[in-house]
């Protein structure tokens, strides 16, 4: 596999209603086994997951590169994350368990956390291979199985992570890939076997979801978009604040949900503030992804590329300054030539209402907003629908904490953005979505609790 973008990779067969059955068959009977395994059997099996990916580093970081078109530097903290991911759940596998609880007379009650089920993981094109570690990591701790369908766009390292788990000693058909679109989808989300649905994605596509997952009264994992706030005060560091804001809107090209794309700052740090994120954002190194040195690759796809565009040129219309950045890049590597690159932008003169700053871009574009009082701030960074991240530089600690404490947000960031330990829960509020990907919290949306109590002595009947 080289990077040649525009080029097809491999050609992937949509799965029908048949593929669909009978991956969902297959995982079930895997499951009948898989649920009967002790944690610590299970927690083995996962470690030798972690450990393969772990070893296989630089091989899946360059299939995922190739797969998504981010930078090979920041693939690899994916598969890091990844493989750390396993390690945690395998480290919790072991230590599930309910509670026993006293009754009156010698009787007593327990509860079982037990598996659901045949589990369904949607995953998204951004973080293909670590969205599907973030989802099987929980269930398989708990003992259920996955049906994961990875993004049309990007089909290639989650069917990596399949075999792998095969390598592991997982029973055959615990981990199952099915390719496709909405179709397949919406295949898995009806089909009567299916007990949950983890989705990472849009609002509309989740919306459609919990559609149908509400017919089979099926509970449903929903991360969807945002469009965050990041808030600079004047009191904040000034260099790492300007490193927050980059790693808030650039990564992986910008195609991050959790991004902080409306960076509010406060009023009389913000020219020297602008200046330096300008001067910073001129300098990343845009090219190759496969290049050590590159820091930006190439967007999804054409159409994408065309709709980060298309904002850009209506923040224009509406009156914002594209300060610098928002054109097609073209590598001097002829190869690259037809790639999807385009230039970093930092918009300036942003009002709260322009469609750049209500709307989630997903696209490497940060919008700049002043702001004069704490109070003004966090009114307008909850003005909006969303509600998926949110953050805050400052050297005033008991600010810090306040500031957050007001955000209408799942996953809040105090000097610094978009870290995304395993050991902490991730999701949002509102339209962003609900349940929780990692963290113990994860435990919770992938396993249900039954409850047993036990009478030590004679039935007492009112009859």
């Amino acid at each position: 596999l080289k990077t040649c973008p525009g080029r097809v990779l491999c050609k992937v067969p949509c799965s029908g209603e048949k593929e669909v059955d009978l991956a969902v068959q297959s995982a079930k009977a895997a499951f009948k086994i898989w649920s009967q395994m002790s944690g610590m059997e299970r927690c083995r099996v996962m470690l030798e997951a972690a450990r393969i990916i772990r070893e296989q580093r630089d091989e899946i970081a360059t299939m995922e590169t190739i797969n998504n078109g981010k930078s090979i530097f920041e693939a690899r903290v994916d598969i890091d994350i990844s493989w750390q991911c396993l390690e945690y759940y395998a480290g919790l596998a072991g230590s599930l368990a309910g509670e026993h609880i006293q009754l009156p007379g010698g009787s007593f009650g327990y509860t079982r956390r037990e598996p659901l089920g045949v589990c369904v993981g949607i995953g998204a094109w951004n973080y293909p291979f670590q969205i599907a570690c973030w989802k099987s990591g929980p269930a398989l701790a708990c003992g259920n199985a996955m049906v994961f369908k990875p993004s049309p766009f990007t089909p290639i390292s989650v069917v990596r992570l399949a075999e792998i788990f095969t390598e592991a000693g997982v029973p055959k058909g615990l981990f199952n890939v099915v390719q496709g679109g909405a179709a397949t989808g919406q295949l898995l989300c009806q089909h009567p076997d299916v007990a949950k649905i983890s989705f990472t994605g849009s609002v509309p596509t989740g919306m459609k979801i919990m559609e149908m997952a509400a017919k089979g009264i099926k509970p449903v994992t929903l991360e969807l978009g945002g469009k965050s706030p990041l808030i600079i005060f004047s009191d904040a560091d000034l260099e790492n604040a300007v490193k927050g804001a980059l790693m808030a809107n650039f990564l992986t090209q910008g195609e991050v949900c959790c991004n902080g794309t409306r960076v509010f700052v406060e009023r009389k740090i913000l020219d020297t503030f602008t200046k330096e994120v300008v001067k910073r954002t001129q300098k990343i190194k845009i090219g190759d992804p496969l290049l050590e040195d590159t820091r930006m690759g190439a967007l999804i796809n054409r159409p994408h590329l065309n709709r980060v565009q298309g904002f850009i040129k209506q923040a224009k219309e509406q009156g914002a300054e594209v300060l610098c950045g928002g054109d097609l890049y073209v590598p001097d590597d002829p190869k690259l030539k037809n790639g999807f690159y385009m230039r970093p932008c930092v918009l300036g003169n942003c009002k709260d209402d322009m469609t750049c700053v209500k709307e989630e871009i997903f696209g490497p574009v940060m919008a700049i907003l002043p702001f004069d009082t704490e109070e003004e701030v966090v009114e307008r960074a909850n003005a909006t629908k969303f509600g998926l991240a949110g953050g805050v530089f400052t050297r005033d600690i008991q600010k810090a904490h306040r500031v957050v404490a007001a955000l209408k947000a799942g996953m809040c960031f105090i000097n610094n953005y978009n870290v995304s330990p395993v050991e902490l829960p991730f999701g949002g509020y509102k339209s962003s979505g609900f349940g929780r990907e990692n963290g113990r919290a994860a435990i919770e949306y992938y396993s249900q609790l039954k409850t047993v109590c036990v009478e030590m002595g004679d039935v007492e009947s009112v009859f």
